[in-house]
């Protein structure tokens, strides 16, 4: 979805840490750190022994690499309007973030649940957090021990030239929903289910994962009706087709299923901790169609 020109951002919800050092989380003890996918393909790597080269190849080897200078020093500051989202990522990730934060708390007045905004941390290369040190190669990311979500811009492309997803803004939108909705697991409490029991295509893990997808596609649904603060007009167009069907394609591109086959060229379902193509599809858009918190409860059913 593409924002209405006119929308103003509100920067203070973003913090913009390429360019300078980050301390934060330093001395913490290590809590989970919950992300969209990027980051299991290091996972797997560990699990199934890949030749660390390869791993280079499709993620990058952004580990080591320096933090990259912002434009404008803290760039965010100069995101005011949709028109900016619109034309610069780092504003998408930030209006994006400004949307999430004005839907989810009268949404979740009705269930009872109390809404905190976390901040949206843009990083380049490396960032330090509460949950340990993570290099961009993890991917976006939520951090349940500080309440921030991380975002690289760089990503976004990894996302398209080496996961496969179509480049639309909705893809890009989906992203920063999916950890907003780890946000949501915790605040209600099922965030901590995501290190029970074993990995697997039903794991806990997974469960926890396409949840997060669910919320997502709940956001979508009502995006482009809620208004923005202080405003008649809300932060986003009205989705299309378009739109939707580039939101499911990135659900798609950070399958576990097709992450593994990329990586080793097969798929080990007994070792899946975020979900194939089809299951991150399937929830995203029963989020979509429902728009009932609810029909979330990936915990409740059989099979996911």
């Amino acid at each position: 979805m593409t924002f209405n020109e006119g929308a103003r951002l509100d920067p203070s919800q973003g913090e913009d840490r390429r360019g300078r050092g980050s301390t934060a989380g330093k001395g913490r003890g290590a809590k989970v750190g919950l992300g969209l996918g990027g980051g299991i393909v290091v996972l797997i790597g560990a699990l199934l022994g890949i030749n660390p080269d390869l791993l280079t190849a499709l993620i990058g080897d952004t580990g080591n690499q320096p933090a990259i200078e912002a434009s404008n020093g803290s760039a965010l500051e100069s995101c005011r309007t949709g028109q900016d989202a619109n034309e610069r990522l780092d504003c998408r990730i930030l209006g994006t973030a400004n949307s999430l934060n004005s839907f989810w708390p009268g949404y979740l007045d009705q269930y009872g649940v109390g809404y905190s905004l976390p901040k949206t941390v843009i990083f380049s290369g490396s960032v330090s957090t509460a949950c340990g040190a993570a290099s961009s190669a993890v991917g976006p990311f939520y951090c349940p021990g500080d309440n921030n979500a991380y975002f690289d811009p760089d990503f976004f492309a990894q996302l398209e030239t080496q996961f496969g997803s179509s480049g639309g803004p909705l893809a890009q939108e989906y992203v920063v929903a999916h950890e907003f909705g780890h946000h949501i697991q915790n605040l209600t409490g099922t965030i901590g289910k995501a290190q029970q029991g074993p990995k697997g295509s039903q794991s806990a893990a997974v469960r926890t994962e396409l949840q997060a997808d669910c919320y997502a596609g709940i956001w979508m649904r009502y995006a482009s009706s809620q208004p923005a603060p202080g405003s008649n007009q809300p932060f986003l167009k009205p989705l299309t087709q378009n739109d939707l069907n580039d939101a499911l394609s990135a659900a798609s591109s950070v399958g576990d299923d097709r992450i593994q086959k990329a990586a080793t060229g097969r798929t080990n379902p007994e070792s899946w901790t975020h979900g194939s193509s089809e299951q991150r599809q399937k929830w995203l858009y029963k989020g979509y169609q429902s728009t009932d918190m609810a029909a979330c409860d990936t915990f409740s059913v059989p099979k996911v």
